[in-house]
């Protein structure tokens, strides 16, 4: 009978799968080393299994012991199935950027998952670096896993990933391409690599509001490039021991859309369901493509699973909001429609300014049209009402139709984009779309800056 032990001697050997049409521009053979296949469905499984285990050899980690770890999701889902299968608790230490799905599923295989805020410096006492080691200190019996600068992590893809790829591609790979964060998996497979063949180029992709790239170019760790960014699973604001800079031949800088609008681009045309980071490195690869040659072999490494980010890239709302979805808004329709139902908040011009200003503050508007039963006479926004404020103090008991402005424009459903961006200024924050049924949309500034590309 052929069966494993437990679910860990599943992790490894992941298949890897040639791209086709999402790679058609690139003149080179292009392989995916596919890690979804782990058990916990990501990369990290391979150095979860590494870490533990050397923990366990050294006596860091002790019998019924609680494993405490800072993640970004993936890591902790590895630490997880070890956790189980050795009988260890598990804390997971989460940034607030993290998927919903993430942390839902380390809740799901047994793990207490603590949330911090992402945009904080890594000194800062709630930031999930300083939280994951002071959850360290006050737990009896725990073990800080500390994935960045922990060498289990690297060695574990030296001894794992890298000796598969190079079997796979029967020793003739020339790029090997992968996203950054901890360092462990480009550092490790390219040490492995590197020592098979010198030749053999390390590519590393980085995000926007990462300090790897310049790093590596001139040695200089520049604080001024650090800033919250979407994109998960790459990039810090920090340089993990894992990071070797002197295996890697150069990184190139993914935007947060690029990535995610790729994260989808790989389902649709490859039939590959994977995550965010998958994205980023295929972007990446396209950025890099004048690096390659017809004879060349390039492995590109996709980290972990869609199912993580159906809340995120996956959904169009998420995407939309972002002004990540690629769509052809070219009419004023085009902008509204996605919210046309939604009822125009008005107010009329004997009101006071006082119920303007609750109407703005429980539907969280800035601009509201006036009305009297003539239709559209005026206009109020929150600029307009804050200047009244400061010049009188009572203004709030005041009727609207002595704050008001201009009315907002009227145009039809078909009016094109360009027209309707033009008739807002300085004086003109909004404009009604007539949906010829009686009944009126706005379109403000956000809407439009939503629909630039």
């Amino acid at each position: 009978m052929d069966f494993s032990n437990n679910i860990l001697e599943t992790i490894g050997n992941t298949p890897l799968v040639k791209l086709n049409k999402i790679v058609a521009e690139i003149d080179a053979l292009v392989l995916a080393k596919v890690e979804t296949f782990n058990p916990g469905n990501s990369v990290k499984d391979r150095m979860a299994v590494k870490m533990i285990e050397d923990a366990e050899a050294d006596g860091r980690l002790k019998p019924g012991g609680t494993i405490i770890e800072g993640t970004s999701g993936n890591t902790g889902m590895g630490l997880a199935l070890v956790a189980i299968i050795k009988g260890y608790k598990l804390i997971c230490v989460i940034s607030d950027k993290q998927s919903k799905e993430k942390m839902d599923i380390l809740r799901a295989v047994g793990a207490k998952v603590v949330v911090c805020p992402t945009d904080v410096e890594p000194t800062d006492p709630r930031s999930y670096y300083s939280v994951s080691k002071r959850l360290a200190e006050e737990t009896p019996n725990s073990w800080y896993v500390n994935q960045y600068d922990n060498m289990s992590n690297s060695l574990a893809h030296y001894e794992q990933t890298g000796p598969e790829i190079w079997k796979q591609t029967d020793g003739k790979i020339t790029h090997f391409v992968v996203g950054v964060g901890t360092g462990g998996t480009i550092s490790g497979v390219g040490r492995y690599l590197k020592e098979k063949n010198p030749n053999i180029k390390i590519w590393g992709i980085d995000t926007y509001g990462s300090v790897f790239k310049k790093y590596h170019e001139t040695g200089i760790f520049d604080e001024n490039e650090i800033y919250s960014y979407i994109t998960e699973g790459i990039g810090e604001d920090i340089l993990p021991k894992n990071v070797d800079f002197s295996l890697i031949d150069g990184f190139t800088k993914v935007t947060d859309k690029d990535a995610a609008v790729y994260t989808r681009k790989i389902a649709l045309e490859e039939a590959i369901f994977v995550g965010n980071s998958a994205g980023a490195c295929i972007k990446g690869l396209l950025q890099l493509k004048e690096h390659f040659k017809p004879e060349d072999v390039v492995v590109v490494l996709f980290h972990d699973s869609g199912s993580r980010y159906v809340g995120k890239m996956f959904n169009d709302d998420w995407m939309r909001e972002r002004g990540f979805l690629e769509e052809n808004i070219t009419k004023a329709e085009d902008v509204i429609k996605d919210h046309i139902d939604k009822q125009l908040i008005v107010v009329r011009t004997e009101e006071l300014v006082s119920h303007a200003i609750e109407r703005m503050r429980k539907y969280k508007i800035s601009q509201i049209p006036v009305v009297d039963i003539n239709g559209f006479v005026g206009s109020v926004d929150e600029t307009d009402l804050f200047r009244s404020y400061v010049a009188d103090k009572n203004v709030a008991e005041k009727p609207i139709k002595e704050v008001m402005g201009k009315p907002f424009p009227i145009v039809k459903l078909g009016t094109p984009i360009e027209e309707v961006s033009k008739l807002f200024t300085k004086e003109n924050d909004a404009v009604l779309v007539d949906l010829g049924n009686g009944n009126h949309h706005i379109i403000t500034k956000y809407d439009i800056i939503g629909a630039i590309k």
